[in-house]
């Protein structure tokens, strides 16, 4: 088995404020797990905890039901991938695949058999001959992969592998580890990245982490779950903001009524009300709230509670375009078709649904909906 448990984990450098505090998760036997947030959010810190190449200032960790603390990185049972390739450059792609078995004393004919299996999985059987010199970054990338995967272990550790690569061969990678992750039986599957599709596309479960102050205040995980769960159900604006390309648009508020559709919301520099399907028992009328909706629910055109805007640029991408507007309230983002013609200063009026919207209060956190609501949800969405 190869779960991964970390229990009150905290890490302070020095006497600085923490970058890990108060963390706990759980992670399945062939569950793939990203680590994801901002920069100096301590998710890179966190894998190193993991793998034994980092001591945690207090707190456990166990793999396969094995207390870890003080174990050596080389006692875990674990394989990381690091940004850097850090391949042999004096070794051929055999040599630098084979060269962990050989430490192991490894009989020479099974290190043949797994590097060549290795290398037939991420279509490097060709190239086995060449010095890494000679091969792409992409090449070079599944070259660290493979000679990770020839140890078998039972947690794979990702660091960043990606972001030395250009965008097509980082999609290219990225559907070759989900591709990879389906055939390592019961190994989990531990991977670091800033990167939101990334994360969105490979993961079963997401750690967003917080940063900074945000760590020190609240805890270091914003928020665990599956990749949609966080982008339909962010518990905070920080959640919201984080998951999403582009990001969620926000506008700031007051509290306008409380009422049995949802709570209004009044714009703050206009007179604009927009009514949000969430449940407003904590609310108190003329209370500051934000209220979010994504480019990709937004409408062009409508006739129900509509947002006044005027054009600013429009970014056309082929399949779909972002159109860039300003408000009295700020500026927005709407996902529109790919084919949509709208001039620069063009007046529109935006639709915004009422089911699309989230509401977060003056700490951030986001309202839910009632049972009430989601009904009225689904009634709208289907209409």
């Amino acid at each position: 088995m190869s779960a991964i448990s970390l229990s009150n984990i905290q890490k302070t450098f020095g006497a600085n404020a923490p970058v890990i505090r108060n963390l706990n998760l759980e992670i399945g036997a062939h569950e793939f797990c990203v680590f994801l947030g901002p920069s100096g959010c301590g998710k890179s810190t966190l894998l190193r905890i993991v793998a034994g190449l980092e001591d945690q200032t207090d707190g456990d960790v166990t793999i396969g039901g094995r207390l870890m603390n003080g174990v050596p990185a080389a006692g875990r049972g674990v394989a990381m991938v690091f940004q850097s390739y850090a391949l042999f450059p004096h070794m051929s792609v055999y040599e630098n695949m084979a060269f962990g078995l050989k430490l192991a004393k490894t009989p020479k004919a099974e290190v043949d058999r797994k590097v060549r299996e290795a290398a037939r999985v991420l279509q490097l059987d060709t190239l086995l001959e060449r010095k890494p010199r000679q091969l792409s970054g992409g090449q070079r990338q599944r070259v660290a992969i493979g000679r990770a995967i020839v140890r078998e272990p039972g947690v794979f550790l990702f660091d960043e592998p990606l972001s030395n690569l250009d965008a097509a061969l980082r999609g290219q990678t990225r559907i070759e580890i989900a591709r990879l992750h389906q055939r390592f039986a019961q190994a989990s599957v531990v991977y670091v990245t800033h990167d939101q599709i990334e994360a969105m596309t490979l993961a079963d479960k997401i750690v967003l982490l917080h940063a900074g102050a945000d760590t020190q205040r609240l805890g270091s995980i914003a928020q665990i779950g599956a990749p949609l769960e966080l982008y339909h159900r962010p518990r905070s604006r920080f959640v919201a903001g984080f998951i999403g390309s582009p990001r969620m648009n926000f506008l700031d508020g007051e509290v306008d009524a409380i009422a049995q559709d949802g709570v209004h919301v009044r714009l703050e520099r206009s007179d604009t009300t927009l009514r949000v399907l969430v449940d407003g028992a904590r609310l108190t009328r003329g209370q500051p709230v934000t209220l979010g909706i994504r480019p990709e629910h937004i409408r062009l055109h409508g006739d129900a509670q509509t947002l006044a805007v005027r054009s600013l640029i429009t970014e056309q991408l082929g399949e779909h375009s972002y159109v860039h507007v300003e408000c009295a309230d700020g500026t927005l983002i709407a996902k529109a078709p790919g084919d949509v013609s709208i001039r620069n200063g063009e007046p529109l009026a935006l639709r915004v649904p009422a089911d699309a919207c989230h509401l977060f209060d003056q700490e951030g956190l986001a309202l839910t909906r009632t049972a009430a609501t989601e009904t009225q949800a689904v009634a709208l969405h289907m209409s």
